[in-house]
């Protein structure tokens, strides 16, 4: 099927003044988009209808504005699951089809968001919240449609975006007009309070005739495709850029995806491929890569994640390559955007870290039916990459399993990959055998009889070197230190941390509030006015979580680990009740264990693990650890491989013994380890 777009409310000026006269315009709405979209609006967005449009009508009843005008009210973006507020379309004097796009605000008042040229702060919601800057909103919207609306293309329909505050007293130096946003006021100018007759003359710039909804048809029964300047762009974003370089099999799964890819669009059959992979086998750098090579083939893609960080951070490393104005944040795609959302409306879904996929959506966890099935049946061919040894909260639902029965209910067919070779930790596959080991990650399942071998605890044995720089520091300044001097290179080291302790509201944007604290060593969470911790130039003197870091790597990682995991008795401990009260990725956990004791135990512990599995692979080169636990420290440092006279052979245990050059697997009975 075609891509299409959707207009709730459509007419011309003349209609929409009298739907207004009348007090049916809110009514209107309301009716289409139960009819359109099947669902009921809220009383809120009811008055805020009956509230705008009576401004609106004061700004449309002008004689120079023409009355065969179209407007359109509440037009679904289709890849946003956005909807623009208000559209006048027509002609220019010089008969050039055009259209004013109007983002309409209820809003009083706002603050401006420091070192941001797009967000802004003010009630909203019922509560303060960080939004972005009606000007960006406005110009987002435009510069969309202009990149994916076909229609808009071939027949180079001007866009032109504005805001419209219409409760908003603008006061002098006024934060909406902050130097900050510039970039995005000069293009969509914001109209506030009393100036009705600025915005009637905007208007008047573009449209001066009537096309009797013309323009608007052409829009709403538009195809959906990348333009060429947007191909053209998202191809050049990568072109010397070495950190989306791949190699060996992951040049081989990409190859696989795109001829899949394709296919889907040959034969209009659904496809899901799941591509699995360990830390730093690729799996990023492949999605990255088909997010540009589909877009080029006029595919619409979205690169797709539960996590936000990786999105604002790979999106911030490309758009340094686009021409000024160009927008790529619709490519990028949060995993609960898809409720909703007709069969098939995107060609391609690249669903990365799809172990932290939620069964639910939305702020509340109450949207949806499921994020796995909403992502497959919302496209064409879908492509997740996951790793089940990285489920970090108790909401992740991401599995193998769990994407198959999905994809059957979906009448898709399922495609199997797997990336075994890595090259994050230096390549090191020893180094991830070591720390798995080390945490005791995926030997739970191990029963006797299964052809394990079972070793005394304390049982070392040799295994080949690996090439890491790991090193279990006496204190955090130690790791400070080491952090600092390794970023000093290249800024590509970053301090991270269990989530152990608080984040406070009050002091989350200020980098000199010390959330942290271990003896005399303070430092801060990484600050809530930045999305992109990975890359900003001062966020080495702050700690990122597991939240901040997941999907993203450094050169150099040091990571702090908190009474959460402790050495007890011979054994590894983990204790879910040391974790912040901000932190939701244990969730439930203490309603589980009233219920459940040993389930709950189980699921914490494994939480847990992951989370210090995924800390400590985020660095490439290297890792430095401090452990708030002395006992852990010890035996951490106890594990780490030493070299033996002939400074060629290691000893630690592993997943593999090495015995005659020949691998042998084995696991800890649950009498040796504790359990």
């Amino acid at each position: 099927m075609e891509l299409m777009n959707m207009i709730i409310y459509d007419g011309l000026k003349s209609d929409f003044l009298k739907s207004v006269e009348e007090d049916t315009i809110a009514i209107e709405i309301q009716r289409n988009i139960l009819e359109r979209m099947g669902r009921h609006t809220t009383d809120n967005e009811f008055r805020s209808w009956v509230n705008s449009m009576q401004y609106m009508y004061k700004v449309m009843n002008d004689a120079e504005i023409p009355s065969d005008a179209g407007i359109a009210i509440e037009y679904n973006i289709p890849q946003t699951a956005k909807r623009v507020d208000f559209m006048i379309s027509g002609y220019a004097v010089d008969r050039q089809p055009g259209m004013v796009i109007i983002e309409l605000k209820q809003w009083q008042s706002l603050n401006k968001v420091e070192n941001s040229d797009a967000l802004v702060e003010t009630f909203t919601g019922n509560a303060l919240r960080q939004v972005v800057h009606p000007s960006y909103q406005a110009w987002s919207y435009a510069q969309t449609i202009a990149d994916y609306n076909a229609t808009a293309q071939d027949k180079n329909i001007v866009l032109q975006p504005c805001a419209f505050l219409h409760n908003y007293l603008r006061a002098e130096n006024d934060p909406l007009d902050d130097k900050q946003y510039e970039v995005y006021t000069q293009v969509a100018p914001a109209f506030t309070m009393g100036q009705v007759a600025g915005l009637r003359s905007y208007i008047k710039k573009f449209i001066r005739y009537g096309d009797n909804k013309e323009i608007l048809y052409w829009i709403d029964h538009g195809k959906i495709r990348p333009s060429k300047s947007l191909q053209d762009a998202i191809v050049s974003m990568l072109k010397g850029n070495r950190e989306f370089v791949m190699i060996d099999e992951q040049k081989v799964a990409y190859d696989k995806i795109i001829s899949l890819a394709e296919q889907c669009q040959k034969d209009k059959k659904k496809r899901t491929i799941i591509c699995q992979g360990g830390p730093g086998t690729g799996k990023s750098v492949i999605a990255i890569n088909l997010l540009a090579e589909l877009t080029r083939k006029g595919q619409f893609v979205q690169y797709v994640s539960k996590n936000s960080a990786p999105r604002y951070v790979y999106e911030a490393k490309l758009k340094g390559g686009l021409k000024k104005g160009k927008i790529i944040k619709n490519m990028f795609q949060g995993s609960g955007n898809y409720t909703g959302h007709e069969a098939n409306i995107v060609h391609t879904v690249l669903v990365d870290e799809a172990h932290r996929l939620n069964e639910k959506s939305g702020l509340f966890q109450n949207l949806g039916e499921n994020q796995v099935k909403e992502l497959i049946h919302a496209s064409l061919c879908s492509v997740f990459f996951i790793d089940e040894s990285q489920r970090v909260t108790m909401a992740d639902i991401g599995s193998v399993a769990e994407i198959e029965h999905w994809a059957a209910v979906e009448g898709s067919s399922v495609a199997r990959l797997e990336l075994i070779s890595q090259f994050r930790c230096n390549g090191s596959n020893s180094y991830l055998a070591w720390l798995d080991d080390v945490l005791e990650i995926n030997k739970a399942n191990c029963q006797e009889g299964d052809g394990c071998i079972y070793l005394p605890a304390d049982v070392n044995v040799g295994f080949e070197p690996f090439d890491y720089e790991i090193k279990v520091c006496d204190t955090p300044e130690e790791v400070r230190e080491m952090i600092l001097a390794k970023n000093a290179i290249n800024n590509k080291a970053r301090i991270l941390a269990g989530y152990c302790w608080n984040w406070p509201k009050d002091g989350r944007n200020n980098t000199d509030y010390h959330d942290i604290r271990i003896g005399d060593f303070e430092i801060s969470w990484n600050l809530a006015n930045s999305q992109t911790f990975a890359i900003d130039e001062n966020s080495v003197h702050e700690a990122g979580c597991i939240h901040t870091a997941q999907g993203l790597e450094f050169d150099y990682a040091g990571v702090i680990i908190g009474d959460d995991m402790r050495y007890e008795n011979g054994r590894i401990v983990t204790d879910f009740s040391k974790r912040a009260t901000t932190d939701q990725s244990l969730k439930g956990i203490k309603k589980l264990y009233k219920a459940n004791p040993k389930l709950a135990l189980a699921k914490a512990d494994e939480i847990i693990k992951n989370t210090y599995r995924t800390l400590m692979t985020r660095g490439m080169k290297g890792c430095y650890i401090y452990c708030t636990d002395a006992c852990l420290g010890e035996y951490l440092r106890s594990r780490l491989p030493m070299s033996n006279e002939a400074g060629s052979i290691y000893s630690m245990r592993s997943d593999t013994l090495m015995v005659a050059e020949k691998p042998v697997q084995y696991s800890i009975s649950k009498q040796n380890d504790g359990r």
